[in-house]
């Protein structure tokens, strides 16, 4: 596929610099929010972040049967003396065949704290590192109507999307939820689900208008975006 187009960057009226990137299926470009699209990317923690973010997925139900748990006679093996064979009780020991785990797994959770303010910032880092390297597009969800996979493939395909491509929307987008779904390499995340993990893992991002209001809300920095709800 042909390489994504790197986002503008232009001048406002103050003076600052707005970052800018292509609307998907369109000639037109929209503006990237600066305040969570121009952060510096912090290696250590978007480690943190990520890996937090994949062992929640993990659903732990892993278990094994321990020596007094596995279906084995109680009954020892063979009387204590006068066989000539080393001593033996139970069967159910953890060196003999058949007989119960020693050590083995049982059902936990992997969850790993990360503070807020770290997992925002981490966020930010995330999704300024496609804004550094042009692999961000916006998507207008007003487009799809109804399903058209079609549709969603060309517009990929003319922007030069590299897979993995994620794609972000809100959860009122059903209809271009479902017509990206079906596209190979392709992810498709609510807004209030992507996390760092999937941000980074993917070559390409897609967020459409309404999910990067909300993913704005989410990694937003300052006092007033922590005072409100935990990402």
């Amino acid at each position: 596929m042909a390489e994504a187009t790197k986002p503008a960057a232009t001048k406002t009226a103050a003076g600052s610099t707005a970052l800018k990137a292509t609307v998907l299926g369109k000639q037109a470009k929209a503006d990237l929010p600066k305040e969570i699209f121009s952060e510096p990317f912090h290696e250590a923690l978007v480690y943190e972040a990520a890996r937090a973010d994949l062992a929640a997925r993990r659903r732990g139900t892993h278990s094994s049967l321990t020596r007094g748990e596995v279906a084995m006679t109680t009954a020892k093996a063979w009387r204590q003396k006068g066989t000539g064979r080393a001593r033996a009780g139970a069967l159910s020991v953890p060196h003999r065949y058949g007989g119960g785990a020693a050590f083995g797994p049982k059902p936990r959770h992997y969850t790993v704290k990360v503070n807020r303010k770290a997992r925002r910032k981490a966020l930010r880092a995330a999704l300024s590192v496609h804004a550094e390297r042009g692999s961000v597009a916006v998507l207008d969800g007003s487009t799809f109507s109804k399903p058209a996979t079609k549709q969603a493939a060309t517009a990929l395909s003319k922007w030069g999307a590299e897979s993995p491509t994620l794609v972000v929307i809100a959860s009122d987008e059903e209809a271009a939820a479902k017509s990206f779904r079906n596209i190979d390499g392709v992810i498709v995340a609510l807004a209030n689900a992507a996390g760092v993990a999937d941000v980074m893992g993917a070559s390409s991002l897609v967020v459409s208008e309404a999910a990067l209001q909300e993913l704005a809300s989410r990694a937003k920095p300052g006092d007033a975006a922590d005072a409100g709800r935990a990402v």
